[in-house]
């Protein structure tokens, strides 16, 4: 990363950070296997928004024929699984790389997956309500400004349709990370957090990376409500944990949400 931190252009640099998760085998760029797209064309078939939740059957459309955007999604992973249930899928990534997970997954199992390179806070590519259900799992801590997302999000869904969103409790980002390491949930950093500015270069390099994505901790008041007004009614709330971290002995730091468009 650069050492003038507030010139660094975010979209390129967590391109590439998420270029290298792929070359690097991280868990949220594996594909999903045959025999999980294979019980999907027969009707069994769950996607996560977060880290292990599956999402709730009653939150979806009917897939067969539904149009769908998978936000910030690539990684061979929800974008299959719709597809071999009937959907018309495409893909929107910031990562090449993660989207050619999706077309190699659409090559090996023959199926017609569309995938679009652009940012999640950018959705000018395509027109207003050509959308039936968006899915958006954990992505969007990787943006500085959430709320461009949901007003997009808002655009592009018709009317009766869902976004379905997963995102980070804020309270993730309150901790000293040394003290984190010591077994210590000690509070450090305020809301909303920022890698560019709440922690110095030394110290992220020192327990996230210094090649990792920059994440940006978001406020509740601008992820749910930023969905609210970007017009959305939130139909469907719940929470989810990641095993291993020390705030899951306490409670859950993942959040997911149905949201509708009326």
């Amino acid at each position: 990363m650069s050492n003038n931190r507030d010139k660094i252009d975010i979209r390129t640099f967590n391109r590439d950070a998420w270029n290298r998760n792929v070359e690097n085998g991280n868990p949220w760029t594996i594909p999903v296997s045959a025999d999980v797209i294979a019980a999907a064309r027969q009707g069994e078939w769950e996607i996560i928004l977060t880290p292990t939740k599956p999402v709730p059957k009653s939150w979806f459309p009917n897939p067969s024929g539904c149009d769908v955007l998978c936000l910030a999604s690539g990684g061979g992973q929800q974008g299959p699984i719709l597809a071999a249930a009937g959907a018309n899928v495409t893909v929107y990534d910031n990562s090449p790389k993660q989207l050619a997970q999706d077309r190699a997954v659409a090559k090996r199992e023959n199926l017609p997956i569309r995938t679009i390179e652009g940012d999640m806070r950018d959705l000018s590519i395509f027109a207003n309500e050509v959308f039936d259900l968006i899915v958006h799992p954990v992505s969007n801590c990787f943006v500085p400004d959430v709320l461009p997302v949901w007003r997009e999000a808002y655009r592009v869904l018709r009317h009766g349709g869902t976004l379905l969103s997963g995102f980070d409790n804020p309270i993730l980002y309150l901790f000293d990370p040394k003290k984190e390491e010591e077994g210590i949930l000690q509070a450090r950093f305020s809301l909303p957090y920022s890698e560019l500015s709440s922690i110095s270069e030394k110290e992220r390099a020192r327990y996230y990376g210094k090649d990792a994505p920059v994440e940006f901790g978001h406020t509740l008041h601008d992820q749910l409500g930023g969905q609210i007004d970007a017009g959305f009614v939130i139909a469907g709330f719940y929470e989810d944990t990641f095993p291993g971290e020390l705030i899951s002995k306490y409670c859950d730091s993942f959040i997911a949400t149905r949201a509708t468009k009326e």
